[in-house]
């Protein structure tokens, strides 16, 4: 230590682009990690807003049947997670059912995956059942509702408006005399019908949401990287992989290091040498 100073204070410029070098080398080198919360991204992403009370209307007493659209949002520890995406779209599959996607990420370190499936709303609970069964432990389920009844019987009163609309346009068209009043007539009609043709796909978009439930499956062998945390936060063996993950993670860190500097040699190993050549001749010259 007491060498270390002398130099130092004799070797100012080369500490000093030293300095700057290994600033600029571990900006870039600096490995770009998130912290992981609770509730990851991965879920917030797939359940914005489901969350939120959002103030119901009334309901329509005079209707038989509820129109309700169920989504389900399962988080599922496994222990190989590639085979259970695998067994969960094929079962989907069987049962009447497809799959709306599904991703894998990190398969190297801890695999995740999301698997989005929609099954007949009748076989929701033989599904389930199923998809349980694969798991090592379910972290949490959650199954939501959307009654859209109503919206669809405004829908439905729409489209008689449009319908009885178009029918007098019709009746216009037939008592038409001249081509620039059949032109204007028929335009209508047109414009109608597509707003007719909009109601209808609305329906129906609400009619097969509610006959296929929506399953989102998260999956990963390691329950901390799914989107519920468990509520024993301390359990050494997780902590024990945490940390040989950290250790790879620095290891990785410093091996770029050397890799960046490697590189980088072509810039500072010569600058590096000009400054200890013009010192040295400093120190040698006669005075």
């Amino acid at each position: 230590m007491g060498n270390l100073i002398p130099w130092v204070k004799s070797h100012k410029l080369v500490v000093l682009l030293g300095i700057i070098i290994v600033y600029f080398l571990l900006k870039d080198a600096t490995p770009r990690y998130s912290t992981r919360s609770s509730t990851p991204s991965l879920y917030d992403s797939a359940t914005k807003g489901l969350s939120l009370p959002v103030p119901e209307s009334a309901p329509t007493t005079d209707v038989t049947s509820r129109i309700v659209i169920k989504n389900t949002y399962l988080s599922m520890q496994v222990n190989k997670v590639v085979d259970v995406q695998k067994n969960i779209i094929k079962k989907a599959e069987e049962l009447g059912g497809y799959m709306v996607s599904s991703n894998l990420t990190n398969p190297q370190d801890v695999p995740s995956a999301t698997v989005i499936v929609r099954v007949p709303a009748k076989k929701l609970d033989a599904a389930l059942i199923f998809f349980r069964s694969l798991s090592v432990k379910v972290i949490s389920e959650n199954l939501e509702g959307q009654d859209v009844t109503d919206q669809y019987v405004d829908l439905e009163a729409q489209l008689a408006t449009y319908v009885k609309t178009k029918e007098k346009f019709e009746a216009m068209l037939d008592r038409a005399v001249t081509v620039q009043e059949t032109l204007e007539v028929e335009r209508e009609i047109i414009n109608v019908q597509a707003q007719i043709d909009s109601i209808k796909g609305q329906q129906d978009y609400l009619k097969k949401s509610a006959e296929m439930a929506k399953v989102t499956v998260y999956l990963s062998t390691d329950e901390f990287a799914l989107p519920y945390a468990p509520t024993e936060a301390w359990r050494p063996g997780v902590i024990f992989k945490e940390a040989v993950r950290s250790v790879v993670a620095t290891a990785r860190w410093f091996a770029g290091l050397i890799i960046w500097l490697a590189v980088y040699a072509i810039i500072w190993l010569p600058i590096l040498l000009i400054i200890l050549f013009i010192r040295r001749r400093k120190q040698t010259s006669p005075i």
